[in-house]
């Protein structure tokens, strides 16, 4: 079974920027700059998350490589 994949080409492309040109013409910088936002938000998200992941590892990489204190 073949699987067929539509790819737009550069007339595509060109058609569906210029409707978006015409339907939000001034606001478009203003969806570009929460898009923009939106996706730093993302990334802070995103390294807030591996920064959690990661650092309970590092903690107990700490703590196995200092030998225990007997008293």
């Amino acid at each position: 079974m073949q699987i067929l994949a539509w790819v737009p080409g550069p007339w595509e492309i060109a058609i569906v920027a210029v409707i978006a040109l015409l339907l939000f013409g001034k606001r478009l910088p203003e969806i570009g700059k929460s898009l923009g936002r939106g996706i730093v938000e993302f990334k802070k998200g995103l390294n807030d998350v591996q920064n959690e992941v990661t650092r309970p590892v590092e903690d107990t990489k700490d703590d196995q490589s200092q030998p225990p204190t007997q008293s």
